[in-house]
């Protein structure tokens, strides 16, 4: 089965994008080789397609995580990347279960990424899209699914963000007001 939130995991391989200067850590095509499992970079122009899908993705995933309509230019490029990707047809035997076997010979962007692909679509499409949140830290931006029991999760982690925002509070909390 294909993770439910694999797609925002590929979105946050671009983070803390608040900041003046966001970290990348898909720089190379060796990277996003390595982040997919892939046994070998995809070339350049393959490389540059991919970034631009996770950057579509991450728009259309932040504006429904702040309750906006998602550019309909980001959907369309999802709709035509999934046209386009290996389609899900056959199941193999996994280390945890079954999953979907992609064709990856094809060594294109979209075989690499089918995946993140059906992820994407079938989190627009299911159940769990209303769970779809961003960090409230405004410096990050990470996007998750809010599993908790009450639904109002605000930090992309407690020990990273919520723990950022606690210690600011408590700082201003014990600081004399100035004026």
């Amino acid at each position: 089965m294909t993770r439910p939130d694999l797609c925002l995991d590929f979105a946050n391989t671009r983070y803390w994008r608040g900041q003046e200067t966001p970290t990348e850590t898909l720089n190379v095509p060796a990277d996003l080789a390595a982040w997919a499992k892939a046994s070998k970079p995809l070339p350049a122009t393959e490389f540059d397609e991919a970034i631009a899908l996770r950057e579509a993705l991450y728009r259309l995933f932040d504006a429904q995580a702040q309750g906006k309509a998602a550019p309909t230019r980001d959907l369309d490029a999802l709709n035509r990347a999934l046209a386009q990707a290996p389609a899900r047809i056959t199941l193999k035997r996994g280390r945890d279960g079954y999953e979907w076997e992609v064709d990856a010979k094809a060594g294109t962007a979209l075989a690499l990424l089918a995946p993140v692909l059906w992820s994407a679509g079938d989190l627009l499409a299911g159940p769990r899209l209303d769970k779809v949140r961003r960090c409230a830290n405004p410096d990050c931006g990470w996007l998750f699914l809010d599993d908790s029991r009450a639904g109002k999760r605000r930090w992309c982690s407690m020990s990273s963000c919520g723990n950022r925002a606690k210690a600011r509070r408590h700082y201003h909390k014990g600081k004399p007001p100035e004026g």
